[in-house]
């Protein structure tokens, strides 16, 4: 079976450093922030070409925490879209804020910046796009209506780490960005883990105290915060691994040009790169019709696949009469409908891509590669 992710296969190539980072925490019994989650947010946020990174326990974390340091709340929209995880749209719940739900772009599945402005109300506080699967939003458009209207840029960059826009990474593009480091991830921990990075020392202030019970300092409690923290041993992880990423990347990069040649020669509708963008692959999905037939074909090949999202947002029983959707969403429920996301990781070899390709175009164009 070719499967969907391999995370015993990037441990077994770092097994050495991660036991030894992981033994060197137990040691210290530094079990909770400490001296290698500080030093993990230093270099994570030189990576990302920021000043601040604070580092949390979870991607939903990150993100409820920027989005109360830019001040979204009570009686306060936030603009972002239906297709993504729903911890976006969770989270601004969690602040009480209301979730304003537009289409994507029908070539990348990002924010489209041409239907910000009828979104936008006198309770907008900020703007929220999602880097789908890897891929930055059209972040220059979105930044500019921002400014226009003085709004904030979130970047929902959980699933962007290494991403690129014009030369400048994922995490600097915004005003405030939030990352997730679940194992799956192009930068995973071994277990929960995310960050919010920032080159605002004010946000980095207050989301640093709402992480930690709202402090300043031991016991001086200046907001109402959160028990948020990363644990000391992701954070030693998360060192072994970053040093790693951009060839990981480069890896992704190559396996998805290898997907690129053969499906787009035969007509599959493959992942499209804009310009000007990096793009890290923490998902290739094409779309397909039919899409559980073509699963279960691949299943039956021994082949593992995903489905990033079956369901968007605006339609999931928990959220429906939460939000508020703009126009309707053509583009996010044919991505919903058709997205099928193939076998992508750093130590996928080039007879297993092979195997992928022969067994989607033989259901897909009714033909072996």
């Amino acid at each position: 079976m070719i499967p969907l992710i391999d995370l015993a296969a990037q441990y077994r190539s770092i097994k050495s450093d991660i036991d030894q980072a992981v033994l060197r925490v137990l040691a210290s019994t530094q079990y909770t922030l400490g001296d290698e989650v500080t030093a993990f947010e230093g270099e994570f946020a030189a990576y990302c070409g920021a000043q601040h990174a604070i580092a949390v326990n979870s991607g939903t974390s990150a993100l409820h925490l920027a989005l109360l340091a830019a001040g979204v709340g009570p009686g306060t929209e936030v603009i972002t879209v239906s297709m993504t995880f729903v911890a976006t749209v969770a989270a601004i719940l969690y602040t009480g804020a209301t979730p304003v739900l537009i289409d994507v772009d029908p070539r990348t599945g990002t924010l489209d910046p041409g239907l910000i402005e009828a979104a936008i109300t006198p309770r907008t506080r900020a703007i929220l796009p999602v880097h789908l699967h890897g891929q930055t939003a059209e972040m220059d458009a979105i930044c500019e209506i921002a400014r226009a209207h003085g709004l904030l840029v979130i970047e929902d960059a959980a699933q962007a780490q290494g991403a690129a826009y014009h030369g400048a990474r994922a995490g600097s593009l915004g005003d405030i960005a939030c990352f997730s480091f679940y194992p799956s991830k192009n930068l995973g921990a071994c277990g929960e883990a995310g960050a919010i990075v920032t080159s605002d020392s004010a946000l980095a202030d207050t989301v640093r105290m709402l992480r930690d019970w709202g402090q300043a300092g031991r016991y001086n409690h200046v907001l109402q915060g959160y028990n948020y923290r990363m644990e000391g041993i992701q954070g030693a992880v998360l060192r072994v691994k970053l040093p790693h990423l951009d060839r990981w990347n480069d890896a992704r990069r190559q396996h998805a040009a290898a997907y690129d040649a053969r499906l787009g020669a035969a007509g599959l509708d493959i992942p499209q790169e804009a310009p000007g963008r990096h793009h890290v692959y923490y998902v290739y999905a094409v779309r397909v019709a039919e899409r559980d037939a073509v699963r279960e074909h691949l299943l039956k090949a021994g082949i593992s696949t995903g489905v990033h999202y079956p369901v968007p947002v605006h339609r999931q029983p928990a959220y429906a009469d939460a939000v508020r959707v703009v126009g309707a969403l053509p583009v996010t429920e044919r991505f919903a409908a058709q997205t099928l996301s193939l076998p992508l990781y750093p130590e996928l070899s080039g007879d297993q891509s092979e195997r992928v390709c022969e067994a989607l175009l033989e259901v897909c164009v009714g033909q072996p590669a």
